[in-house]
């Protein structure tokens, strides 16, 4: 802090201020540093990053990859304004593709349609976890992780799930999918790229949703 001017007395009564060098105390300021550098010592040690793991293979141009089943195939097409479009198999015939089922993101959408395809999964796990729980309280986490990721090794029946992005779709949408596999134990799937076949359908599809949409 800077000193105070004092002031002297003259003869007469008038006052001569008596200069001093401006000096400024560094004290204070040196524990207010100590204090913040504590604050964000601690603030940094205690956040976690906000990020989304997911379990990526090694990728081997020698190695072909395995041939996609077209009963368990199930294509979700991020569209633009939040909408989400799927249909089960693969587009065999460009000139006469399959329809697009139009669904969104809540409970009763494209979770209710991932559910009912994982159903046999996503039981024997929900079955696992509390039979655990009453015969077993004890087993720890890794163990219990260790199992339902066995479950899921062996899983032949679970969907096989291509995820593909239309070009005035959102990342965010990207992440809400993402989630969606993880809370239905959606063990196959993978981000793929969309074909002009596929972009043909969605344009088709928000046409005639716009058309529905227009009063008469």
């Amino acid at each position: 802090m800077g000193e105070i001017i004092q002031e002297e007395k003259q003869k007469g009564g008038k006052k001569r201020p008596k200069h001093h060098s401006t000096r400024i105390d560094m004290t204070p300021m040196v524990d207010l540093m100590c204090l913040l550098i504590t604050f964000f010592m601690l603030t940094t040690a205690f956040s976690k990053s906000k990020v989304m793991e997911i379990a990526l293979p090694e990728r081997d141009p020698k190695v072909k990859p395995p041939p996609v089943s077209k009963a368990r195939t199930v294509n979700i097409i991020l569209g633009p304004e939040n909408k989400v479009f799927w249909y089960p198999g693969m587009v065999e015939n460009p000139k006469s593709p399959p329809p697009l089922q139009e669904t969104d993101f809540s409970d009763q959408g494209i979770r209710k349609m991932l559910l009912e395809r994982n159903k046999f999964l996503f039981k024997k796990v929900a079955a696992f976890r509390e039979k655990t729980i009453k015969e077993n309280p004890t087993m720890s986490r890794d163990s219990l992780l260790a199992n339902i990721k066995r479950f899921n090794k062996l899983d032949d029946s679970g969907p096989i799930v291509l995820i593909k992005a239309y070009k005035d779709s959102r990342y965010a949408n990207v992440v809400d999918i993402i989630d969606e596999m993880a809370i239905c134990n959606i063990i196959r799937y993978a981000i793929v790229d969309i074909n002009y076949v596929e972009e043909d359908m969605v344009k088709a599809a928000m046409a005639a949703s716009t058309k529905s949409t227009k009063p008469q």
